[in-house]
């Protein structure tokens, strides 16, 4: 038989009772709820695999040891041994990430599949008896995972969602639930608000899936949100390992729409459990306490944005360029309109379907046509402005911004935030307010 045909069938193999040592019958005392069925296609096939591995370096280079102590960078090179049929080297990986990480299941997982196939080929997706509850997270996380070594973001391309940061914010947080795959991208300055890749990582999300509707539906949110809190080990129960951050779920959108809940964090894992299944959250976003740890001086409170979205949409650097400068035209347009004092011209960036503290656009119409009859002239400056596209399906653009705006009669400076949407070829304002 070829190396191909078999090799990786090898890496999400079932055979977890082979060699698997005492220690973790402890690791999984506490049984993870169980997720929705995979699609056929999933349980029973894989992508094909790259060409070359997706890796920097030789595995056969890097020190076990070395490895071990990051586990994402220790599976990729496992991965890459895999493939280049480096079974030994791959055993030696996996053994050094077990020592250092003793309740990684799926690092135990993967050894049992290495030594069975000493043995012969696997020919399926490995021994263990089917239907083993614990096996079938097993074989979703080890899915995920693969999915990720096999898919990393082009440097050339950037999250469609992040158009602009603002000054002060210094990274931003994509994720993407079909993937369990959390993104890190830097606000680089020097390239003019550039998003750059820092790093990705491996979650958990909700048992139920993703698009959160109201409490308890045990779903994890979609939308452009922000964190709000940092709370330490030491506030918190096990069960959240070595903190939480908090974001603002519901936002002004979600509450329009009628979606409600509370309580999404991004948090840790229980501190008897290396990583959770991709389902197995009643909503947050879950990551190992080694990742949550690493990312947590990207998280700023009241600053970093958090978007979560179904399946990440990616852009080149040259259409990100173009979109990020045309949402600029149409913000400068809305800010020229309203200074100018035209009151049709500035009512004309609205939609009908805009309503906003209790007013609907017929109200808001008409309190603007009172206000701007008294005015005799009006200056507005707009500072750290941040553009964020929604994920889903609907054209919306999310726009945080300080407002300064003054007048013969009234100066005011606020933090304001818009929702836009795409109306017949235009963008117009459907929701504004305090931010």
């Amino acid at each position: 038989m070829q190396k191909k045909s078999w090799l990786p069938l090898l890496l999400i193999g079932l055979a977890a009772a082979i060699a698997i040592p005492s220690v973790i019958q402890l690791a999984t005392r506490q049984t993870p709820a169980p997720e929705p069925a995979l699609p056929r296609s999933a349980e029973t096939t894989l992508p094909v695999w790259p060409s070359k591995p997706t890796t920097s370096a030789n595995p056969s280079d890097t020190p076990a040891q070395s490895l071990a102590s990051n586990p994402e960078l220790a599976l990729t090179q496992i991965f890459a041994e895999i493939e280049q049929n480096n079974l030994g080297l791959a055993l030696q990986h996996t053994e050094a990430l077990i020592e250092r990480h003793p309740n990684y299941r799926l690092a135990h997982l993967i050894k049992g599949d290495l030594l069975l196939a000493r043995r012969h080929p696997l020919t399926t997706f490995g021994a263990a008896p089917s239907g083993t509850e614990k096996i079938s997270d097993l074989r979703a996380e080890a899915l995920r995972r693969l999915q990720a070594y096999r898919e990393k973001p082009a440097p050339e391309q950037v999250p469609r969602y992040l158009l602009q940061m603002r000054p002060d914010q210094r990274y931003a947080v994509v994720i993407d639930t079909q993937r369990s795959r959390l993104y890190i991208y830097e606000n680089d300055l020097a390239t003019g608000g550039r998003p750059r890749f820092v790093a990705d990582y491996y979650v958990t999300q909700g048992k139920l899936g993703a698009d959160k509707f109201y409490e308890g539906d045990k779903k994890t949110p979609l939308g452009v949100y922000h964190v709000t809190a940092d709370l330490s080990r030491q506030k918190l129960p096990d069960l959240y390992g070595s903190g939480a951050f908090p974001i603002n779920f519901p936002n002004e959108w979600d509450r329009r729409r009628g979606r409600g809940g509370s309580g999404i964090w991004l948090h840790g894992t229980q501190s008897d459990t290396f990583a959770r299944p991709p389902l197995a959250s009643d909503g947050c976003v879950v990551l190992t306490n080694q990742d949550l740890d690493a990312i947590r001086d990207h998280l700023q409170v009241g600053l970093t944005p958090v978007i979560i979205s179904p399946q990440v949409e990616w852009l080149s650097l040259d259409d990100w360029a173009k979109e990020r400068e045309e949402f600029n035209r149409t913000i400068e347009a809305w800010r020229a309109d309203w200074e100018s004092r035209d009151t049709d011209r500035y009512l004309a960036h609205y939609s009908r379907q805009f309503s906003a503290g209790g007013q609907d656009f017929t109200q808001f119409a008409a309190q603007k046509r009172q206000v701007n009859a008294g005015k005799t002239w009006i200056k507005l400056k707009l500072d750290k402005i941040s553009i964020l596209r929604n994920p889903g399906a609907e054209e919306m653009v999310v726009v945080t911004f300080e407002q300064d705006y003054r007048s013969n009669n009234l100066d005011n400076r606020m933090k304001k935030r818009q929702y836009w949407v795409r109306e017949g070829g235009q963008w117009k304002i459907i929701y504004e307010g305090a931010a």
